[in-house]
């Protein structure tokens, strides 16, 4: 087959898969969230080999460390994770604590009507519009000719 550039180019662009979007996709009884799902899945079982120089784990630590993960993931059974938690898995930011005292805080509301938001920060004394942009150059070597 021979395309012309650009067709080849739109063949190409067609077949580049949208960004962080799982190239497979589990649907029915495989599906993530399927009640099912944990009785066909086989479960693997870790065996620890002593690496050189190392000894070998007891039985005793291993258990310890099986009994500690399953207390951390049996409280996060969810998937939907609030803000703050997701602020705290990603950037590693405690958002919901105090920068005075290091206490927690917790969120008492969340405004989301504009008109109120406006009204609480012109109230404050803060900034209630975002600062204007500044017009894009009509010439891109203008920018170039600073340096």
């Amino acid at each position: 087959m021979i395309f012309e550039p650009q067709d080849f180019l739109a063949k190409l662009a067609a077949l580049v898969p949208a960004p962080r979007v799982h190239l497979v996709r589990f649907h029915g009884i495989l599906g993530p969230a399927a009640a099912w799902r944990p009785l066909i899945i086989p479960t693997t079982t870790i065996e620890f080999a002593p690496a050189e120089g190392h000894p070998a784990p007891s039985r005793e630590s291993v258990d310890a460390a099986a009994v500690e993960c399953t207390e951390q993931e049996s409280g996060v059974g969810r998937h939907n994770y609030s803000w703050a938690q997701l602020m705290k898995r990603v950037f590693a930011i405690d958002v919901l604590q105090c920068d005075r005292c290091g206490g927690v805080m917790r969120i008492i509301a969340a405004i989301h009507p504009p008109d109120t938001t406006r009204k609480i920060l012109d109230c404050l004394g803060l900034p209630s519009r975002a600062p204007p942009l500044t017009p894009a150059a009509r010439d891109p070597d203008v920018l170039f000719d600073q340096f």
